[in-house]
């Protein structure tokens, strides 16, 4: 996160808001002829009225009292420990896409692994040291048990 904010402001706001810029300690400076570089933690306390029309880090700034009325999808609001409701078609841009996804009940889960299967990461020990998979034999290092393989099992690596 930028430890800036540009603002913008409006040309009729452009006085109020370097009045109120330079009364701040330290002092917030101009980055262009028309825009300030407002510490992010001062951006709060401008006043509401100098960021009226203003763009903020390229945006329109959009006041308090006009709130994300058209926004907001009322009817899209969660309840803790279900799926998001579907939103209506004109929530999404003209460009997007719908996205595949596995839902997570399709998903495997530990009971559904085979404890025999050895194809996870072989360079990952299990409480025994790092298991050979083609004998009984756990040894200490993985380079060990690649040494083992080559050795005892004619594997090459």
């Amino acid at each position: 996160m930028s430890e800036f904010i540009d603002v913008q402001p409006a040309a009729d706001q452009r006085q109020a808001f370097a009045r109120w810029a330079v009364a701040q300690t330290p002092k917030i400076r101009t980055v262009s002829q028309d825009s300030f570089a407002v510490p992010a933690d001062l951006f709060d306390l401008a006043p509401e009225e100098v960021l009226t029309g203003a763009l903020v880090d390229g945006r329109p700034y959009i006041s308090l009292d006009e709130g994300l009325t058209d926004y907001a999808h009322p009817e899209a609001e969660g309840t803790p420990g279900e799926p998001l409701p579907e939103l209506p078609p004109e929530a999404y841009g003209p460009d997007s896409v719908p996205l595949d996804f596995a839902p997570l009940d399709d998903a495997p889960g530990d009971e559904d692994s085979d404890p025999s299967d050895r194809s996870g990461d072989e360079n990952q020990a299990d409480e025994g040291g790092f298991p050979c998979g083609l004998c009984d034999r756990s040894l200490k290092t993985a380079r060990g048990r690649e040494a083992h393989r080559r050795q005892a099992h004619n594997e090459e690596s």
